[in-house]
């Protein structure tokens, strides 16, 4: 739900100008998250066997965010203030990508089993990366606040 929730804002303020694009990305995110959560709340999927589906719909979650990305960067190109949005923006999702490698490649604890039971499992080094790009999110959105007046559309 953060994930899906984290593109609000960005897609808000992103294309504030164009609001078809917000409802196509803003639609997508969704539709993905809602199948995302369903994956994770069923009985059927929460298995070891399907531990790799769920690491990839986190995964596919993250990259569906290269679209608006690139597209934001292709409408706003002179803007400056593009680079610092796509940095914030870009730790986020790196954050995110590599928390899901540390889950899905189990690392540490398949160099040690049994060292990592209570502590620096790669589901809690997944959650610190989540935290981080948390915070990168969340400076991206301070940034939109504070960009958002100075932002004029064209009629």
């Amino acid at each position: 739900v953060m994930i899906i929730t984290s593109y609000f804002p960005a897609m808000y303020y992103i294309f504030q100008c164009t609001p078809h694009w917000q409802v196509v990305y803003l639609t997508g995110i969704t539709i993905i998250g809602i199948c995302t959560i369903f994956t994770l709340l069923s009985p059927a999927f929460s298995t070891g066997k399907y531990r790799p589906l769920r690491a990839m719909l986190f995964v596919s979650m993250g990259l569906l965010g290269l679209i608006p990305a690139v597209h934001a960067v292709v409408v706003n190109w002179d803007d400056p203030d593009r680079n610092v949005t796509l940095a914030y923006e870009s730790v986020m999702a790196l954050s995110y990508l590599t928390g899901t490698m540390f889950y899905v490649c189990r690392i540490p604890e398949r160099w040690n089993p049994g060292f990592f039971d209570l502590a620096g499992q790669s589901h809690q080094i997944f959650h610190v990366f989540v935290v981080l790009g948390a915070l990168a999110h969340y400076g991206a959105a301070q940034f939109f606040l504070r960009y958002r007046g100075q932002m004029e559309c064209d009629k």
